[in-house]
């Protein structure tokens, strides 16, 4: 039988199990990448561990989330991010080179390697042909230190491309009707895997997008083949010595297969206030717009920013609509001033800031008080713009545009015929932001005031007796668990700070409760930690005394975070239960250390000393390890380091 792309590129780098459905496997990582909301984090836990240099083909640092310095403490962490990263062998991009994805997949993604990132939307170098993941910080950590990154084999679904895309219709409306079809739930443990005739009339950059937002659908990753658009994209790069051709066999199998005709697509639109409540443009057609936003790492691309640009010409904002555009990265912004277009962005009325992330995590660009805002962004978590009470809707580039002109939601089939957009044979290319690593290791690291050291957590005891101090339902997001946003972002270096914001919006005075509890408790509904691979979101609450985490289901990144930090996730054997275990009850747990190390896949818990429930213990003998000295960091200290 043959192989599909993704099994290819695992064959290859597998150390550990067999490339079998549900099997925990472990895989050797070519690349890292980390972003500076996770960076800081990611390498003082690498620091921690006493290597000298990181053992990657290439790891690098990005400063592309916390870009606002409204004081001292952002740019100091830059300052910590490139001392660090000139001491350990990592390149640095600077703070306006560009997103992290963008960046990535223009100077560094290869196909067939293997690329671990500290971003929940590292899958978009899938586009590229790799297999890209996102995972905790520690666990990309772990990888700059040479030790291979342990996950359960996924499910290998094909999609299967025919046809190719009418004019207005994207490569975003892609992955918005699989959204709507399978909503962020149902890409679980599982790979997405493009194939079919399709695929050929789709650019790097329009692969990217759909890989990117394959992470709403809470899958793996996702990936499409490296091919003769593959290697056009990379002669653009100059980087053809990195293309390969990497293909499915033709008698390859997939666990499943879906169709997408992409002629029968239309422009879509996911509605506030989650990623999978997509409908058609032209029904939601004629609302007010205030705000307009083209950018993040989905969608800011030089394709999607020249679309833009081409759609413009000769024309003007619409009076009431305040239109932003981020770019993706320098290089994005120097092509199109090169190749003429930038000036139709600016005749045309727009904001162009900096390249970053920007509104997408909440680092300004807030929308106003009860009014609109339609975003090429990834998430549109409730409040996640730094607006309470948003009304945050996701498209593509050309229905964003098509709305900023007219002033309201606009089906962008209505603006005529759709301009073409060619990318060039060429870039323009300009790594003068990127600080390649240093060969002197004698490197001062720079440390300000406001990042402290690593928290240091004790080995799980023999007995737990928690309190459960939050009870919560289905799709609990990390912005839930722990919020983005300028006034918290800054203190990602710095966990007792941070830890004050867990849970803040749905209980303000959670943290002081916590810190009352020897163990505390948290149950949760279906899905729960879906959205970023924030690692503070397992961090923090382990600080705040959390130990155990009970809910009808977990997000992948999410339950690995918390295996990492010592913090319990175990899953309700009778998602009935739920409704059966209050606010405040008491949960004791005998011998769970001992049930742990012996392999049981069952706890027996008793609530508020009368009821008992079972609880499923799913874990590999590694993550019960792991769980038995504290976390990830103890257990490696014993058994690697």
């Amino acid at each position: 039988m043959g192989l599909t792309v993704a099994e290819k590129i695992i064959s290859k780098h597998i150390t550990e199990g067999e490339i079998t459905k549900s099997s925990p496997i472990s895989i050797e990582i070519d690349q890292t990448l980390t972003q500076d909301a996770t960076g800081t984090m990611a390498y003082l836990e690498f620091e921690a561990m006493g290597i000298p240099r990181v053992k990657t083909e290439v790891s690098v640092s990005y400063v592309d989330h916390n870009l606002l310095q409204s004081d001292f403490r952002n740019p100091d962490d830059h300052l910590f991010l490139q001392s660090i990263a000139k001491k350990y062998g990592i390149y640095f991009s600077k703070p306006g080179n560009g997103i992290c994805h963008q960046v990535h997949l223009e100077r560094f993604a290869c196909p067939g390697k293997t690329l671990l990132g500290s971003d929940s939307h590292t899958p978009t170098c899938g586009g590229m042909g790799m297999i890209a993941m996102g995972a905790g910080g520690l666990d990309v950590a772990m990888a700059m230190a040479g030790i291979p990154f342990n996950l359960i084999m996924p499910k290998i679904i094909g999609v299967k491309l025919t046809s190719s895309l009418q004019p207005w219709v994207s490569a975003r409306d892609v992955i918005l009707e699989l959204l709507r079809r399978l909503t962020v739930k149902g890409g679980v443990g599982k790979i997405f895997e493009y194939f079919g005739e399709g695929v050929k009339t789709l650019t790097v950059p329009e692969r990217a997008t759909i890989c990117n937002l394959g992470a709403e659908l809470g899958a793996t990753t996702s990936i499409f083949p490296s091919d003769e658009m593959t290697k056009k994209f990379l002669v653009a790069q100059d980087r053809e010595k990195d293309w390969q051709e990497l293909i499915a066999d033709n008698d390859a199998q997939y666990n499943e297969i879906i169709e997408i005709d992409l002629s029968q697509l239309e422009p879509l639109i996911a509605c506030p206030s989650a990623p999978d409540k997509v409908q058609k443009v032209s029904d939601v057609a004629g609302q007010k717009v205030s705000q307009v936003i083209v950018g993040s790492c989905a969608n800011s691309s030089y394709y999607d920013l020249a679309m833009v640009s081409n759609v413009l010409q000769g024309r003007s904002i619409h009076g009431d609509v305040s239109f932003e555009i981020n770019p993706g990265s320098k290089q994005v912004l120097e092509n199109l001033e090169e190749n003429g277009l930038l000036k139709n962005l600016i005749k045309a009325g727009s904001r162009i800031h900096q390249s970053g992330c920007l509104g997408c995590i909440g680092m300004g660009q807030a929308p106003a008080t009860d009014s609109i805002s339609l975003r090429t962004v990834t998430r549109n978590f409730p409040g996640r713009s730094g607006t309470k009470n948003d009304q945050v809707y996701l498209c593509s580039p050309q229905t964003a545009v098509a709305s900023a002109l007219s002033g309201k939601i606009t089906d962008p089939k209505d603006l005529g015929a759709m301009p073409e957009v060619e990318l060039p044979e060429k870039f323009v290319i300009n790594d003068n932001m990127i600080v390649p690593p240093s060969e002197n290791a004698d490197i001062k690291i720079i440390r300000g005031p406001n990042i402290k050291p690593l928290p240091e957590f004790d080995p799980l005891p023999e007995e737990i007796t928690a309190t459960v101090l939050l009870k919560v339902g289905d799709n609990i997001t990390t912005d839930h668990i722990m919020p983005a946003g300028s006034h918290i972002l800054p203190l990602r270096s710095n966990i007792p700070s941070i830890s004050q914001y867990v849970f803040n919006s749905i209980d303000p005075e959670f943290p002081q409760k916590a810190l009352a509890y020897t163990f505390v408790a948290i149950l949760g509904g279906e899905n729960y930690g879906q959205g970023s691979s924030r690692e503070h979101a397992a961090l923090a609450p382990r600080y705040l005394h959390v130990r155990i985490k009970i809910a009808k289901s977990f997000a992948r990144i999410h339950k690995a975070n918390l295996i990492n930090f010592g913090i319990i996730p175990l899953t309700l054997s009778n998602p009935d239960d739920y409704d059966k275990i209050a606010l405040n009850s008491t949960i004791n747990i005998k011998n769970i250390r001992t049930l742990l190390l012996s392999g049981s896949n069952e706890v027996s818990v008793a609530v508020n000393e009368t009821d008992h429930f079972t609880l499923n213990a799913d874990f590999s003998e590694r993550d019960r390890k792991i769980l038995a000295a504290g976390g990830l960091l103890s257990w490696a200290r014993l058994e690697i380091l």
